[in-house]
């Protein structure tokens, strides 16, 4: 695979390489739902968020709802289905978005990494690393890195012998470090949070078509 062998001049990251499968990011056709199950799925277990978004289809026949049918769909039944208060409002305001403002590929493929953090970030309930993740596994971008992704964290403070004490610092040596990683930082967090089994959870929701 083409980042491999730019990634494995790193020697402490090579040891991670030679140890696991090659990796190939996916683009999802659905935006809105794939932000959707990302905010479902935020502190819950992945067993307990596939229950929920797979109740959420059921409301829909199992089809993904369009933006207009999720505005449609009472509070009260987006509750009923294991969603908070917050959550029910903020999946809503995902649907509100895509309909004024749009969240679709050809939209979003114009807008650099920085640009689309902004851009969707202005939905209440969605956060950087909520975008990161879908950066990553929603429109397939190679050069993301996550800096405040635990997972990420705790995984190159073991690899790399850094130490998290002085948060200034620890930031600075995370940014050099996966600076050597650039064009290909997508697949350096993918090998970082296989290397103890961590991916995250927005990872694993996005096998969610």
């Amino acid at each position: 695979m083409h980042y491999i062998t730019h990634l494995s001049k790193d020697k402490k990251l090579n040891r991670l390489i030679a140890n696991s499968p090659a990796h190939k990011l996916i683009k999802r056709k659905n935006i809105c739902i794939y932000l959707c199950a990302s905010i479902m799925s935020q502190q819950l277990s992945v067993k307990v968020a596939d229950v929920i978004f797979q109740r959420f289809l059921g409301l829909y026949g199992g089809n993904e709802p369009s933006p207009q049918q999720i505005l449609d769909t009472p509070s009260e039944t987006l509750r009923g289905i294991g969603l908070s208060n917050a959550k029910a409002n903020y999946v809503k305001n995902v649907a509100q978005f895509e309909t004024e403002q749009g969240m679709d590929h050809k939209k979003l493929s114009r807008m650099d990494n920085e640009t689309v953090i902004s851009y969707l970030t202005e939905i209440k309930g969605v956060g950087r690393w909520t975008v990161e993740m879908l950066l990553m596994f929603a429109l397939g971008r190679e050069d993301v890195f996550s800096i405040d992704d635990l997972g990420i964290q705790n995984a190159m403070i073991h690899i790399y012998k850094l130490d998290r004490a002085d948060k200034k610092k620890f930031r600075e040596d995370l940014l050099k470090i996966s600076f050597r990683w650039s064009p290909y930082r997508t697949y350096a967090c993918l090998y970082l949070w296989q290397w103890k089994d961590n991916m995250p959870v927005k990872r694993k929701k996005a096998e969610i078509k």
